[in-house]
Formats: C-alpha cells, structure tokens, sequence
C-alpha cells in the first residue's frame, strides 16, 4: 500500500524538526529565509495552498514505495489523493493548478523537487538555488532569474538532502557542506546553515549528454578549422596537452573534443573528482576519487589514484583537473612514456598555467630546486590550449601555445594561434577573429611523416 498513517508521520515529522533546530537557530534562519525570498513576489494564497496541499501528500505517501512505482501511476495516485484533500479542505484549486502540484509532487517523489524540469531542458547548462526564492540559471553563458521557486527553506533544505542521500552522504548543520552526483552525471555542490546565511544553496553543473567534436565547436565559432587541424594532428602525435581556462570556460567540453581523436588501440585510464568524460573508445577505465566519509576515513584523492593508474598499464592518462600534489605524478607520468596524455588546470593565460603546475609540484613537498621542476614540465608538456568564457557569453579558445623548451632558467613558448576581438555586434556578440601566428609548429618537424604538405 501507498497509504501510510498521517498524524504518526506529522507528530513523527514534528519531534524530528524540534529537536534538530533550537530556537535561537530558527530565528536566524527565518530571517535570512525572509530576506531571500523577498527576492521574488508570491502569491500568498497560492503558496500556502501547495504547503498545505504537499503536508497531506507527504503524510498519506511513503516515499520509499512511491520511488519504486511507474511514474504515470503515481501520478495517478497523486491527483486522486489532491482532489481529496481539496475536497476534504473546501479547497478552490483549478485544473490547472492541480496538475502543477502533482507534477511538482512527482518531481519530489521520483526527482529532485521543482528545479527537475531545468534538468530536462538542453538550453540551461547550470542551476544556482539560493534559498527558496532564488533559482538562477546558466543559458548560453549569460545567468537569468528563473521564474521557478521553492515553497519554503524546509523544502530546500529536503531537496538538499534527498541529493545527499542517494550518494550515501548527510547534509545538516552538523555537516553542512557536501558534493554530490544525480544520477545523470550532473555535479552538486550542496551548502546549507550555519554556513550559507541566506539559506540553503544548491549548485549545479549539468552532465551535457551531447558529445561535441573539435568540428562542431568550430561551427559554433570556439575556433578556426584551421586551429581543428593542429589540434587533430597533435592527438595523433600524442602530443601532452594542457587544457587551462577559469571555471565554466568549456574546458570539460574541449578535453571531450580532443579525445575524439584518440585511437581505439589505446588503453587510456581517465581520472575525476565527478566522472564528466564521454570518451567513445573501446579500451577505457574511468576512476573516481572518493571523499572522506563521516568517520572521517576512506579518502582516495586524484594523487592515489594517478599513481595507482601507473600500475595500470596505461597508453594515455587523462586526468579530469589538476589542482594540488598529484601534478607532480602527472608530470613524471608525461615524462615516462605515457605520451597523449590530458588534463585541465585551472589559469586565466598560458603563462599563468605554467606557474600554477610549478607551485603545484611544489605543493606535493619534492625537495626540487625551480630550476628542476620548470624542466620536468619542459620535457612534458607540449600544448597548452587557453579556453576562455567570454564577455558576451561565449566560450573560445583563445590561444594554443606550445611550450619548446628551456632557455636558461626560463620555460620557453610561441603562440601559434590567438583569438583578436575587433567590435561588439547590435546584439551585443563579440566580433574577431582567429589569427594564426605564422610560426612552424616544433613538434611538425618531430613528427615530419605525419605532417608531409603542412
């Protein structure tokens, strides 16, 4: 049975809520929750008749059974039970309105509350929640004010945990930060009281089904077909390549591009914090890093599992984005015959990348002079591809650099290709164009017989 009793779950539901939060916190909290949800106008009326409506459902609804039931019959179930309590409640509510709150009760049940539609839609690429009047999203790289919000803090707060609990993790004031994963590959950074003051924030970041090739972002104006061509030749080459760009630049998006030009015969291990990757070859083993868990034991970082990856076997390594010690491991990876080899740092110019993997080396506490570690990266990086999220929206590649070498103490670069912006348009796009900067390519003569004609 669906049923379940309603005055035990509502005297249950109570107990619970009065002894997690005091007093004192509750009124910090509806303050700050007041303050957010001015943000957006309700209708009263409207509002209390879902809060009403939903204490009911959640009541006379186990969640556990109606999570194991088809989504048309529980809709069925849903409806029946809304015109009931309207019935039961002297509730004017039209047609309309109830088939919102059953597919917003759906949406709880089976989903994750009212944001699930932004889920479904290919034009918004993030979800921002802040409190229960605030949803954002990100479409086509500019933010906008969805017209979607939560009834209260509470049903935030719910939604938060239910994301939680499905990847075996708690959110409350005790623990108030966690990342997550939907069941879709989207990543959730979930942050909540006393930490977040205006209320519990969600933060997510779409998993994108669509798996672009170098061609289709040069399409769409990320780059020249020019700049397609010696990317392509790079991966054949198997050339190490350092995708660096600042956050949401695309370059998740490119480093799935790349990988569309590596070969079927190789073996390459992939390495996350949240598996994003869409690698389409038949030899793949893709690792994920796992945190610490509410004991405060199992941690398995990026730096475990690229030395693990080692042991593995591995033609190339594709490591999602490096960020501390394991740079040093990556780098000594390069260098060691793993030749194809991927990642993402975080780096606003190619020069900025180059600093940041040599304070990262520094940060795996090597003992190496500056000097050693600017020729460990010399030796084995051999791209470096800036991706940039641009003023107006739009995510380019705006410099390919190669990296030849060392001159003195000083890592020496040419810059292949540039991205030169010239005008805005009337719609406010950005105008320019790719410049190539007319030097041969180093590795074209390394690798002459693959680039015969070029």
């Amino acid at each position: 049975m669906l049923i379940r009793h309603p005055q035990k779950n509502r005297e249950l539901r109570q107990s619970t809520q009065a002894e997690q939060t005091p007093t004192a916190q509750q009124d910090v909290r509806a303050t700050s929750v007041q303050r957010n949800a001015q943000t957006k106008p309700v209708d009263n009326a409207s509002t209390q008749n879902r809060k009403l409506i939903r204490g009911y459902l959640y009541d006379q609804i186990d969640p556990l059974k109606a999570a194991a039931m088809g989504r048309d019959k529980l809709r069925v179930q849903i409806e029946s039970l809304i015109r009931r309590i309207c019935d039961d409640n002297r509730l004017q509510l039209s047609r309309q309105e109830e088939e919102a709150i059953a597919e917003e009760m759906l949406n709880e049940m089976i989903g994750i509350g009212p944001i699930q539609p932004l889920l479904h839609d290919d034009s918004v690429n993030d979800i921002l929640v802040n409190g229960a009047g605030q949803v954002f999203v990100e479409r086509y790289g500019k933010l906008e004010l969805s017209p979607i919000t939560f009834v209260d803090e509470e049903h935030v707060l719910n939604t938060a945990q239910r994301i939680a609990a499905a990847v075996g993790r708690r959110i409350d004031e005790s623990h108030p930060m966690v990342d997550a994963r939907l069941t879709d590959g989207s990543r959730v950074n979930v942050i909540t009281y006393p930490l977040a003051i205006d209320g519990t924030s969600i933060s997510i970041r779409k998993f994108m089904r669509r798996n672009m090739s170098l061609e289709i972002l040069a399409e769409r104006g990320a780059l020249s077909m020019e700049m397609v061509e010696v990317l392509k030749r790079a991966m054949v080459a198997k050339l190490n390549i350092i995708v660096s760009g600042g956050t949401g630049a695309g370059k998740t998006t490119l480093l799935n591009a790349l990988s569309q030009n590596i070969s079927d015969e190789d073996r390459i291990i992939t390495i996350e914090d949240a598996a994003e990757l869409q690698l389409q070859q038949v030899h793949v083993v893709r690792l994920e890093t796992r945190p610490v868990s509410a004991e405060g034991t199992g941690k398995v970082d990026q730096r475990d599992l690229v030395r693990n990856a080692l042991r593995m076997r591995p033609d190339r390594i594709i490591l999602g984005e490096v960020r501390g010690g394991e740079c040093f491991d990556m780098l000594q990876a390069m260098n060691t015959g793993h030749d194809g080899s991927l990642c993402t740092v975080h780096a606003n110019t190619p020069r900025d990348a180059i600093m940041r993997l040599e304070n990262m080396v520094m940060m795996a506490s090597m003992q190496l002079p500056l000097e050693a570690i600017r020729r460990q990266i010399a030796s084995a990086v051999n791209l470096i591809v800036q991706v940039e999220r641009m003023r107006d929206g739009g995510r380019r590649i705006v410099s390919i650099t190669e990296v030849c070498g060392m001159e003195n103490d000083v890592i020496q670069t040419q810059e292949l290709f540039a991205f030169k912006t010239s005008s805005v348009d009337a719609q406010g796009r950005l105008v320019g164009q790719y410049i190539a900067s007319g030097q041969r390519p180093h590795f074209y003569n390394a690798h002459a017989h693959l680039f015969e004609g070029h």
